[in-house]
């Protein structure tokens, strides 16, 4: 069983992650203490790299978090990169096809589950401090978790052979998923619902493990599907949220402070001049 399968066995409700879009292990550290779950470290859209990605994925196990690395792609240098990194989730965008999902599987599983490279000192196997490192290959194949992202219409339509394709769970994405079917940033308008609902149906079917990225209006909805992981928020909506904070209180105190003091002004008595 994967480290995540695991982690969500017996819950009964989703463990809730955040993502880190750059390199900051004291926005990891702060999320751990308030009691978010996961980690997801993103390398699709964002600037991060494989070492700082490696070392996110370091602080997340110490702060006792699971790890997520979003690649950018599947090919095979990207795969091996962030498994060697060590992290518990690594999550494949845009998996549109059953033939995709298997490439991935290809280079993120030892054989004979797949045909990961042989490389005996990677953080993911304890930098060959192991008794023997083909047991240690066989234990990683059973506790690495591949995600498959599932957000576009072709994916939707391809569900069922996708989720059938062994060694993988589904991740969804609601903002790529509602452009794709024509309302962008409509994540609950009634075709992407339709479409959620088929992709949870299969992963239940085929035993796999869910997660999605929400925006934080569709929260009460997504826990309501039974999602094994629900992703939050991430570290720039979180300082933009908190710069947005702070100023509107601020600009909300200036303004409370100048109309009580021109109030006062007004109903000052005013003084006579004796002639």
């Amino acid at each position: 069983m994967s480290r995540l399968g695991k982690a969500v066995s017996g819950q009964s409700s989703p463990l809730l992650g955040i993502a880190a879009y750059f390199y900051d292990p004291m926005f990891l550290e702060m999320a751990a203490k308030l009691g978010f779950r996961v980690a997801w470290i993103e390398m699709e859209h964002a600037f991060i790299t494989f070492a700082e990605a490696a070392d996110l994925c370091r602080i997340a196990t110490g702060l006792g978090m699971l790890s997520m690395i979003r690649i950018a792609d599947g090919r095979r240098e990207n795969v091996l990169k962030a498994a060697e990194c060590g992290p518990d989730i690594i999550d494949l965008p845009m998996a549109d096809s059953p033939e995709i999902v298997r490439e991935f599987v290809k280079h993120g599983r030892f054989r004979p589950e797949g045909a990961r490279g042989y490389f005996s000192v990677p953080r993911a196997l304890d930098y060959g401090l192991v008794d023997s490192l083909p047991a240690a290959q066989a234990k990683l194949n059973s506790e690495l978790c591949l995600m498959v992202q599932i957000e576009t219409e072709e994916a939707v339509k391809r569900i069922d052979e996708i989720c059938a394709v062994d060694g993988v769970d589904v991740f969804i994405g609601p903002a790529d998923l509602s452009a794709s079917l024509g309302v962008p940033g409509r994540t609950t308008h009634p075709v992407v619902v339709e479409a959620a609902g088929r992709i949870m149906q299969a992963a239940r079917h085929h035993k796999k493990l869910v997660a999605v990225g929400s925006p934080l209006p569709d929260f009460e909805f997504w826990a309501s599907q039974g999602v094994d992981v629900l992703f939050c928020t991430n570290d720039v909506a979180c300082l933009r949220i908190g710069l947005q904070t702070v100023l509107k209180n601020a600009s909300e105190a200036i303004t409370k402070a100048r109309t009580a003091s021109s109030a006062q002004f007004e109903n000052a008595p005013v003084a006579r001049v004796q002639s």
